[in-house]
């Protein structure tokens, strides 16, 4: 792998750091913000929850320009997204201000779920593909690190604190955006949408300095004649993009389903249920963050070595095991098991489908149709982790937690029968046999 190829893929997936620093930056100004314009608890959710929702239209539309202008333009644009929001947010002279600033921060957001990732997979050759991919999901998790300890440190600022903990994203918006402007551009999208081929060429000679004129004509060969078989055959939503959808849709789905972003937005008061209130804020910004960097780290590092179908299989036993715990100890009054039972799940879910679900999506789906299916996949993710969201407080107020905790164990029980029977490994696969392999045919 050379140095430049690992700094593109760096750059593409520090949108992610940006990604996580955005999404957790809020939970340190929210109550000041309430405090500030007297918001109702309504006007406070929809003020809270605005990005979240520019997110899930981000991941919509974020397939046009990926398409339409290329993957490297639409990287730029993503940071420049990123940077109206800090400033805009930091300055915000009113709620509403203040809403329409997340909410392009949240369009930022869902963008890059959609173009880092599939760039990130475009520019690495098979053997390297996973880890590189990943990074951008690690990047997520370094980023809610990094907010935590912001806060943190500028909670002594006084009544102003709030807009200086949105403020200061401005500053790796900046950083990632003039590093976007050196990257280049896919040669999946040049050769493949494009049919630019000598501008192709010149892009993976540098990614694949080792390689011959020969095998890169035959990259640009392979490329050009998925090119051509996909430009005959129907659209998107057809019998034969099938598996890809599926696999997208279902990835996607059942990461959701584990219940994982209602733990993490939702960790104090579940402690709190357990009888470790004291314990809630700390275990929460610390403990769940470090926890969840650390066994990145290890899917990082176990990605392309085990492959994608493993790391999903490990992540559904632990989910399950932590999970069944979790009901059982509140069920059994035993809840002292809980935070140790919260951080076995993070852990799980680090290494099994917080590491694998954006290279997965990233990979099944032929080069004309990749930016769809990546949309398709995160929009499945935002729409399901807003919905859980919303509706998880109401469940616990409708259920015992035990109850709650079995469903979840219950859709990972499921989750693992479809990694057995239905998920293919992509492992070290080139892009363009992927198709081959999915029994797409042409």
């Amino acid at each position: 792998m050379s140095l430049r190829l690992f700094l593109w893929s760096l750059t593409a997936a520090f949108a992610g750091f940006l990604f996580g620093f955005d999404t957790v930056v809020m939970s340190g100004a929210e109550k000041p913000i309430q405090d500030l314009w007297q918001l109702s608890p309504q006007l406070h959710g929809i003020a809270i929850g605005s990005a979240l929702w520019g997110t899930v239209i981000g991941s919509v539309v974020g397939q046009w320009p990926t398409d339409r202008y290329g993957r490297r333009a639409t990287l730029i644009w993503v940071g420049v997204l990123f940077i109206v929001s800090a400033v805009w947010s930091g300055l915000a002279p009113d709620v509403y201000s203040l809403m329409i600033a997340r909410f392009l921060g949240g369009l930022g957001i869902g963008i890059s779920t959609v173009t880092a990732p599939l760039y990130i997979a475009e520019i690495s050759p098979p053997a390297a593909r996973g880890r590189l991919t990943a990074l951008f999901q690690f990047n997520i998790v370094l980023g809610i690190v990094i907010a935590y300890a912001s806060n943190a440190a500028l909670a002594w600022i006084g009544d102003d604190a709030w807009r200086w903990m949105l403020g200061v994203a401005a500053i790796p918006s900046v950083i990632y955006t003039i590093l976007a402007f050196a990257v280049p551009e896919s040669p999946r999208w040049l050769i493949g949408l494009r049919g630019q081929r000598d501008a192709g060429l010149k892009v993976l000679r540098i990614i694949r300095p080792e390689a011959s004129d020969t095998e890169l004509a035959h990259v640009a060969d392979e490329i050009e004649q998925s090119r051509a078989e996909e430009s005959s055959t129907a659209g998107f939503w057809s019998w034969r993009l099938r598996t890809p959808i599926m696999l997208a849709f279902l990835v996607a789905f059942f990461n959701q389903m584990s219940g994982v972003n209602a733990i993490l937005y939702f960790a104090p008061r579940i402690f709190e249920l357990a009888g470790h209130e004291a314990q809630a804020a700390r275990l929460t910004s610390i403990g769940v963050g470090v926890t969840n960097l650390m066994f990145t780290f290890v899917g990082l590092w176990l990605i392309d070595r085990l492959g994608r179908r493993t790391l999903l299989f490990i992540g559904s036993l632990g989910y399950i095991a932590s999970l069944g715990l979790c009901s059982w100890g509140f069920y059994s009054g035993n809840s002292k098991i809980v935070p140790a039972c919260v951080f076995a799940f993070i852990a799980a879910h680090a290494i099994g489908q917080g590491t694998v679900i954006w290279v997965l999506i990233a990979e099944v789906f032929p080069n004309q149709f990749r930016a769809a299916g990546q949309s398709l996949g995160s929009f499945t993710h935002w729409i399901f982790a807003a919905l859980v969201a919303t509706f998880f407080p109401v469940a616990v107020d409708a259920f015992v937690p035990g109850t709650i905790f079995a469903f979840f164990t219950g859709m990972m029980v499921l989750q693992l029968a479809w990694v057995i029977w239905l998920v293919p490994e992509t492992k070290g696969v080139p892009l363009e046999e992927m198709s081959r392999r999915l029994g797409i045919e042409g």
